[in-house]
């Protein structure tokens, strides 16, 4: 009896499933979306109103095209990292149609065969998994085309927003299609593409700080998911090469195809498409130029200063011979800036201060650029003119004058970091050593330039440059530059490096700059001098002159005074950036990136006379004499008054509400520590040393950090201020020896020193000191440390 059940049901559902079927290929899509808002485009859709649904209308054939996912409203966290604005993968897709349902497959572009042999081709696309995005039920047809609804889809977390709150500890979120709708207004279809929208709510335990920081309510938090379809571009676009030297990002796969003994790695750089009406002539308008538009919501002046400063590439394309090839313009009322048409400058607000992007949509068979969109955070500008009043106001009196004075810094700042990001969109990376080349490019991370005048005064009059630097103009003309097809094309991207060595540029970008243990001794964030150790004196210098000067000035009569923290921490710290440039002539190496013809004879380490002034400096970063506060400063660093809440830009401490100034000292000298004391850089030392004794041994470091800060104590055995520092000092070669990154003979070396310091705490008269030799003893003995010695962190830093 259950096996005559079964089969009868069996026979009931395919004889449904069939009646289905075919109901589905009688009902055409016309007849379907007869009552329906219709928008025409590269793939036609319908917005069925009553029901709130978006109807897609799909090919039958497998036409590739480029699916690309964003994020129009964001969530307003820079440390969750949901911005306005932001550009989720980009992904070569298709739909593949059996039966009655129709796929979203994305293709796998990393692996591939660049060959007409399609057995090889295939052979390939097999091997590597592609993905089924989604599966979707085939409501209508017609001889060409079938309808399906993108609803379920639109609806679905196709950003990752519950992943980045989940791996941000702000909590567990899934999206909730019945808080969930499509939105129609800023829907749209045309020619090459056509954008969906639909307003997302996510929900969960929105149990972390940043997401109650920034959401109307936690657990129920609405943003806006955006799906690109993008018509491929045509064939007529002609990849360039990649060059480690280039300047340039790489865009890379792997090409099973190569021939025996060649390299199935490909890299082209990624670029808009931009060539010239006339390839022959010295200056020809460019066939479709390249065009940004800025957001309109970005307030004056910075709405000017913005435009200002991305009208500088169009004086690196003129250059180039192309007239009016690169043009800025504000972004219409009705456009839409995730419209895959418009290159955008978008101008977004995050509760806190936070990094500004470039970034692109980019087609992954070629590496072409479609679409360049840059994100520039708000709240970054607030920060220069900080630092600007911090450093002007000693000595400044006009409250006009200062207040024209902190704005044009701040203003330069904003031409120069539009320039960057608009940098990144065209294909370029940083290059992080153009600041030791009398600042050659936009592309570097600079720091305010602040001069000291002949009459004791301090001017910011070129605290950023004007204009693109020497290095800008030559990568853009290896990236777009237009050579007519001719086949000498290689030879003049040649002649293009070459003219780079001529004239001096060096070329280090991230991979090699921002790692704490980092050897290049000019690849530096945040530092200007092509001798970032005579920067760091000088800078050392005009640190103290600012300090002793510092002022309460800057703040208005009806501000608290609790506020005049934020101030001063970036100018207390003025020094931050400038030792981690300096700290890379401790175990540094010359280098470059060699290519196989390339001779490697600077391939060399930096001098034992440089790396011994560079320690000399470093070690005026850890005296107390240097991190003291000021008096007239502590006067001025009081409780948060009533109604001011806490800020993550002021210093932490161990003092309550009170400001703690000796906890301010040992975090800073903790950073300078932290750096000497990296374990890559004693590593090299140790070596370095082996080869050239002058080279200071990663004992020796330790010694000459210990004696500083002893000494520093034995003049003022009662001071807190000392105590610490040395203390903090001591914990910082605990923690470098605890390193899992060290190397066994450096650290067996390091050990011993630390032995001899115990031994010289544990003959002191002061019962402080034998303390800290009784704590050492069970670390040497016992592996046991306080990690009450741990110093506070610093307030954040980057970016500035």
């Amino acid at each position: 009896m259950q096996s005559f059940l079964s089969k009868t049901l069996l026979m009931l559902t395919l004889l449904v499933s069939a009646s289905v079927l075919a109901d589905t290929e009688k009902t055409t899509i016309e007849k379907f979306t007869s009552s329906f808002d219709e928008q025409q485009g590269f793939f036609t859709f319908y917005h069925d109103e009553a029901k709130g649904k978006f109807y897609l209308e799909v090919p039958k054939s497998d036409r590739q095209f480029i699916l690309q996912t964003s994020l129009p409203w964001g969530l307003g966290s820079n440390d969750i990292g949901l911005d306005r604005g932001q550009l989720g993968e980009t992904r070569l897709a298709s739909f593949h149609i059996e039966g009655s349902t129709a796929l979203l497959l994305q293709h796998n572009t990393q692996f591939r065969a660049q060959t007409r042999n399609p057995a090889e081709r295939n052979s390939v696309q097999q091997a590597f998994a592609g993905s089924v995005l989604h599966g979707f039920d085939i409501v209508a047809s017609n001889n060409e085309n079938v309808l399906i609804d993108y609803t379920p889809y639109l609806l679905t977390d196709v950003h990752g927003v519950s992943k980045r709150l989940q791996q941000t500890e702000q909590g567990q979120f899934k999206a909730d299609v019945s808080r969930s709708v499509v939105y129609p207004e800023r829907s749209k279809a045309f020619v090459e593409n056509t954008e969906l929208e639909a307003k997302v709510t996510f929900v969960g335990d929105g149990k972390g700080q940043w997401v109650n920081q920034v959401a109307a309510n936690a657990d129920a938090i609405s943003l806006h998911l955006h799906h690109s379809f993008i018509k491929l571009p045509d064939t007529a676009y002609q990849p360039r090469n990649f060059h480690p030297n280039s300047g340039f990002w790489a865009h890379s796969f792997k090409d099973y195809a190569a021939p025996l003994g060649e390299s199935m790695t490909v890299q082209y750089i990624p670029r808009h498409r931009l060539n010239k009406e006339d390839p022959i002539a010295s200056q020809s308008q460019a066939r479709e130029p390249i065009i940004y538009y800025l957001d309109p919501g970005a307030p004056e002046p910075v709405k000017t200063a913005l435009l200002e400063g991305a009208r500088w590439w169009a004086e690196g394309f003129e250059e180039l011979g192309y007239d009016n090839a690169f043009q800025v313009k504000v972004l219409p009322d009705d456009a839409d800036p995730m419209d895959v048409r418009y290159n955008v400058i978008q101008w977004v607000h995050r509760a806190t201060r936070g990094w500004s992007y470039g970034s692109s949509v980019i087609d992954p068979r070629t590496g072409e650029i479609i679409k360049g969109h840059v994100t520039l955070g708000s709240l970054r500008v607030r920060q220069d003119m900080k630092i600007a009043e911090g450093l002007l106001t000693p000595f400044i009196n006009d409250a006009g004058e200062l207040k024209e004075a902190v704005q044009k810094m701040a203003l330069a700042r904003i031409r120069q970091l539009s320039a960057h990001e608009i940098g990144h969109t065209l294909g370029i990376a940083h290059n992080f050593a153009a600041s030791t080349s009398n600042r050659a490019s936009v592309m570097d991370y600079p720091h305010p330039l602040v001069n000291l005048t002949t009459d004791g005064t301090l001017s910011l009059n070129d605290a950023y440059t004007e204009g693109l630097g020497i290095w800008d103009k030559q990568v853009l003309a290896y990236g777009y530059s237009d050579f007519g097809g001719m086949p000498s094309s290689t030879e003049q991207l040649t002649r293009i490096l070459e003219k780079n060595k001529a004239l001096n540029l060096s070329f280090i970008s991230d991979q090699d700059a921002r790692p704490a243990g980092g050897a290049h001794p000019l690849a530096h964030l945040w530092d200007n001098g092509s001798d970032p150790v005579t920067e760091l004196e000088r800078l050392l210098s005009v640190r103290a002159q600012v300090l002793d000067n510092f002022s309460k000035d800057m703040l208005r009569p009806d501000q608290p005074l609790s506020q005049l923290q934020a101030t001063f921490v970036p100018i207390y710290l003025l020094h931050r950036y400038q030792v981690e440039a300096a700290v890379k002539w401790l175990g540094g190496v010359n280098y470059r990136y060699y290519m196989a013809d390339d001779a490697a004879d600077d391939y060399q380490p930096v001098s034992a006379s440089r790396q011994q002034s560079a320690l000399k400096q470093l070690l005026r970063t850890i005296q107390a004499d240097n991190l003291r506060v000021p008096s007239h400063v502590k006067q001025w660093l009081v409780p948060a008054a009533y109604g001011e809440s806490s800020s993550r830009e002021y210093f932490d401490g161990k003092t309550g509400l009170i400001p703690d100034t000796v906890s301010m000292a040992a975090s800073a000298a903790d950073h300078s520590l932290q750096l000497m004391l990296n374990s890559q850089r004693l590593n090299r030392l140790a070596q370095q040393h082996a080869e050239n004794d002058r080279v200071p041994s990663p004992a020796q470091l330790m010694s000459e950090v210990f004696n500083t800060v002893f000494n520093d104590w034995k003049n003022a055995q009662n001071q807190p201020l000392q105590q610490r520092l040395l203390t903090t000092a001591i914990n910082a070669e605990v923690r470098a020896i605890k390193s899992s990154g060290l190397a066994a003979e450096t650290r067996l070396a390091m050990r011993a020193q630390l032995a001899e310091q115990q031994k010289q705490l544990a003959e002191s008269v002061s019962l402080l000191m034998r303390q800290l030799a009784g704590d050492l003893e069970k670390f040497l003995t016992d592996a046991e440390w306080p990690e009450q010695y741990e110093p506070e962190a610093l307030p954040p830093g980057s970016p500035i």
